[in-house]
């Protein structure tokens, strides 16, 4: 189905730890968090207002904050992942605690000229890393070791096994334990894996994939709104994301002939990854109410512009038969003895949101008004990925990567619509909330299919400037994982299913 001779090349390129196409939707697809209140009603605040999490949404919205307002937000995540490879099913499960937005709103309210201004400070944490992906199956298609031999293939031999490799998380060390080796036939040398014995008699090896993800996105933001006659409603949001990612993952491939003539047992590779930096990016909105109950809005989020440091290690331990030998090494021969380390640029997709509300019985005094009904429709444009160099002056090399890289991501990737929809139901001190949420599939390719539905519900209590929200939620996720990729066949891939209920509670004062 993929043809990835492109890909290939950029992870043999001389930049020590290269990144690939999943490096750009990390950053990109995920759900919106924030408080309970707005996780309630499906993530649709882009016309709503009057919620802290308008900071990170439309934050227009902060304008309708007539008082002061600290809020905090805790959260607990229930993981539960099925994943689907070469027809065998895999469960696992994980649990994690993590922040949604927490903060406090200043507003001042001028009655005399009918309007006000708010400003806000907070922080969220906008994607949650926390997972565990496993799978497993037979294949007597492809192996790892097969791209490992691609990539051998593509540099200088006599540059393989050096003290800086431009293959020392892959080829190098599978060179170094035989599990690739090089053969010379009609005077041509040839690079073979010791799996390939194993598929050209058309048996199967056993696979075996296990990826551990930690961290997140956080966003420190600084708000500011003006609300001019509650008619117009103008804001804009400065944030500091900081990424912390980190992944361990572990594969595994063992000859299932019980024959030893084939040369080859096992082979386990790992491979630490992880990516830290910080960035900045901008959101601005408008909100328009035409009528007193009907509410428009209409926001910008600008690109993520992060700089980022990613290090990197890898480990590899090959079994052969015939003669019985166990090989083993890391990364770190081929770099010097120290981990990879890699410094680039990258700016995230922007994303563009139009949303409407409408407020039964919408007066000033709020505490009057029953219920609402809104709605988000969100596109972000994820084949607008980019990657660049954080010199000042890139080497031609480093800029041809660079290059290479975000035509693969263009093509690798596509724009898409998210739909939210949500709604409120007031009985005096408490309400009753419910939502929904879908997010498009980002890929081009249709055979690729990523898609994740939410649902979710909640109650909330007001009274006397003190206010608790708690919301359940529940989604529904589908992907797909690639545990390696090859130029010459078609590739093989895991569908994961996840599914993830999270429970967020939002305790603030008003004052």
């Amino acid at each position: 189905m993929h043809k990835y001779l492109l890909i290939i090349c950029l992870l043999t390129s001389n930049v020590v730890s290269a990144q690939i196409p999943e490096d750009a939707k990390r950053y990109s697809f995920y759900p919106q968090g924030g408080t309970a209140r707005n996780i309630a009603i499906g993530g649709a605040m882009g016309s709503l207002g009057g919620d802290i999490n308008a900071t990170f949404v439309n934050p227009a919205g902060l304008g309708l904050f007539k008082t002061k307002e600290v809020v905090l937000t805790p959260a607990f995540a229930f993981n539960n992942n099925k994943s689907t490879y070469r027809t065998t099913l895999e469960k696992n499960k994980l649990n994690n605690f993590n922040l949604g937005t927490t903060g406090f709103v200043w507003a001042h309210n001028n009655r005399y000229k009918k309007s006000s201004s708010a400003f806000s400070l907070a922080l969220t944490q906008t994607a949650d890393f926390n997972n565990t992906v496993k799978y497993n199956g037979l294949n007597n298609f492809s192996s790892m070791a097969e791209q490992f031999a691609e990539e051998m293939v593509t540099v200088n031999i006599n540059n393989v096994l050096s003290t800086n490799s431009p293959v020392a998380y892959g080829a190098a060390p599978a060179f170094y334990t035989f599990l690739i080796d090089t053969l010379s036939s009609g005077g041509n040398l040839t690079v073979k894996p010791a799996t390939g014995f194993i598929l050209d008699a058309n048996e199967a090896l056993k696979q075996e994939y296990t990826k551990t993800t930690k961290g997140g996105i956080y966003e420190l933001a600084l708000s500011f709104a003006h609300n001019t006659n509650d008619k117009w409603l103008f804001g804009g949001t400065i944030a500091m994301p900081i990424v912390n990612y980190k992944s361990t993952t572990t594969f595994k491939e063992s000859d299932t002939s019980l024959k030893t003539s084939n040369f080859f047992n096992n082979f386990v590779y790992t491979d630490d990854f992880t990516t830290k930096g910080i960035g900045l990016n901008g959101k601005f909105g408008v909100i328009y109410r035409p009528k007193e109950y009907v509410r428009i809005g209409f926001a910008v989020h600008t690109p993520m512009f992060l700089f980022l440091k990613d290090t990197r290690e890898t480990n590899l331990s090959t079994a052969l038969e015939n003669p019985v030998n166990t090989y083993t090494t890391s990364s770190k021969t081929f770099t010097n003895n120290v981990k990879g380390e890699s410094k680039y640029i990258q700016s995230t997709p922007f994303k563009a949101m139009l949303s409407g509300s409408y407020v039964f019985r919408e007066v000033e005094n709020v505490n009057r008004q029953k219920a609402f009904i809104t709605a988000d429709v969100e596109y972000v444009h994820h084949k607008g990925s980019r990657f660049g160099s954080d010199n000042e002056e890139p080497t031609e090399n480093e800029k041809a990567y660079f290059k290479d890289l975000n035509n693969v991501v263009k093509g690798y990737y596509k724009g898409n619509f998210n739909f939210r929809v949500g709604g409120e139901l007031k009985f005096t001190i408490l309400m009753a909330r419910l939502g929904f949420a879908y997010y498009g599939n980002p890929y081009k390719e249709t055979e690729l299919k990523a898609n994740r539905m939410i649902l979710s519900g909640g109650l909330g209590y007001r009274n006397k400037g003190v206010f608790v929200d708690l919301t359940y939620a529940h989604s529904f996720n589908k992907d797909v994982d690639f545990a390696y990729r090859l130029a010459d066949k078609a590739n093989t891939y895991a569908v994961v299913k996840n599914q993830r209920g999270n429970i967020v509670a939002t305790l603030g004062f008003k004052f």
